[in-house]
């Protein structure tokens, strides 16, 4: 889908970037992320996915699709960095400097710098929304955002926006990426120009799941392969991830926006599908995933970024039992609900094998906790008829004790449960609690709160 280029020319400008390219980059530290998505009925309570990102994985950062204060508050105090999002429908509430404003008083001020929110993303693909009155909206409220975090005394916060590989309207070969017509003077230029002023990430999610096909599984998967050669570089490309990244970054070249960084919002690759599809596998996951990391870990960058490290967020943390559409949208999870891994992507400290596809072994023991989704109702219900009912000690959940914070009925409720859970004798079907406990074989204690 090359594009009418000139190839001296275009080859010229790419290499004159190429050596350009700020050796900044190559120092720039690396974060390992995950996306932290809640579509499922199953999930355990927010303070222990973040005592167990912390103190069980190498994973640093965290990314929200939305600004859950549950999930910020439980974070507090981790020093796990968190990409929280304003939900698409206040785009155009943003855009206004007052509405930025507000929108920082209620869903940052109260949570940072004891929360270590590092990045606000202003809605999600937005420019795959066809939503003109969003779109038109949108740098518009990128601008008056960071305003307001400047004005509120946080201007360390960066402001940006994830998008899908569509907004190129050829990628085929990286060389000849361009942004659809239309879009890439009106929005991105002014977009880039953000980027470039504020010094923030431009960022992309880059999936070769959605692009591969038998011939060219190993291709995606970064294994041994004969390559595809772009005719106008003539670089030889041996994985699919370089030449997604390589085409934006020639889509940003040709607008003059070379220097930005790319940040990936998303990427992974799924353990299950549907029946009979080739390359979908745990064993096929750990590959594509742990390779990935291997990869943006390196520094090598790719051919037409070298020596650049990209912020990366794997998708994703859970199996999502509830997200709508085919098997594989259920099946991206990096551990199971109970923090069993699905399969080994080398992100477990001190238990990680490599790449491999079995699970760790699961831990001995096990524990009942409040099923994330339980309504308040159901969860406080539940805590007066442990802590009155039954009268187990709860005492470590009041004012001051160790379990007292985060001060959330799902966290309470998780810790009077698995207190009443373990007063009957650890039997399941005293975790029912109407049907909103669930058994988990990850000890949940946290910090001095141990259950």
């Amino acid at each position: 889908m090359a594009g009418t280029l000139r190839p001296m020319a275009a080859l010229l400008s790419l290499l004159i970037l190429v050596l350009l390219s700020p050796s900044s980059h190559a120092a720039a530290p690396l974060s390992i992320g995950v996306n932290y998505g809640t579509l499922a009925d199953n999930l355990p309570p927010p303070a222990q996915v973040a005592a167990f990102l912390k103190d069980r994985t190498s994973i640093d950062r965290v990314k929200l699709f939305d600004c859950n204060p549950d999930i910020l508050r439980a974070f507090a105090g981790t020093g796990v960095s968190l990409l929280i999002t304003a939900p698409n429908g206040v785009i155009p509430t943003l855009s206004r400097l007052s509405g930025a404003r507000a929108w920082v008083a209620a869903n940052v001020a109260p949570f940072y710098p004891s929360t270590n929110i590092s990045l606000i993303a202003v809605g999600n693909e937005i420019m795959a929304s066809g939503d003109r009155n969003l779109i038109a909206r949108l740098v518009p409220a990128m601008r008056s955002l960071s305003s307001a975090l400047s004005e509120a005394g946080f201007p360390q916060i960066r402001v940006s926006t994830p998008h899908s590989l569509g907004i190129l309207s050829s990628s085929d070969p990286p060389s000849s990426g361009r942004f659809r017509r239309g879009y890439d003077r009106a929005i991105f230029s002014p977009m880039l120009d953000f980027h470039r002023r504020t010094k923030t990430p431009f960022i992309v999610n880059t999936y070769p799941y959605f692009g591969y096909s038998d011939r060219t599984l190993d291709y995606a998967l970064f294994k041994p392969n004969q390559g595809i050669r772009d005719p106008v570089t003539r670089i030889t490309y041996t994985n699919m991830f370089d030449a997604q990244m390589d085409a934006v970054f020639s889509a940003m070249n040709r607008l003059g926006f070379g220097d930005v960084e790319i940040a990936v919002g998303e990427t992974g690759w799924p353990s299950a599908a549907e029946p009979g599809q080739a390359g979908v596998s745990p064993a096929f996951a750990a590959e594509y995933n742990g390779n990935l990391i291997r990869h943006v870990s390196s520094g090598k960058g790719t051919p037409l970024m070298p020596n650049r490290k990209f912020e990366t967020y794997i998708f994703a943390l859970f199996n999502e039992n509830l997200k709508p559409g085919p098997i594989a949208e259920r099946n991206f999870g990096l551990f199971r609900p109970d923090f069993t891994p699905v399969y080994d992507a080398g992100v477990l400290r001190g238990g990680s094998q490599g790449a491999g596809a079995k699970p760790a072994p699961r831990a001995a023991g096990k524990w009942c906790v409040a099923k994330g989704g339980a309504s308040e109702a159901a969860l406080n219900a539940n805590i007066e008829f442990a802590c009155g009912t039954a009268g187990v000690d709860c005492r470590p959940i009041n004012a001051g004790g160790p379990c007292f914070e985060p001060n959330t009925a799902q966290a309470h409720a998780s810790y009077a449960m698995n207190a009443y859970y373990k007063a009957s004798g650890r039997h399941d079907f005293n975790c029912d609690f109407s049907q909103t406990g669930v058994i988990m074989t990850s000890d949940p204690s946290y910090g001095d709160c141990k259950f």
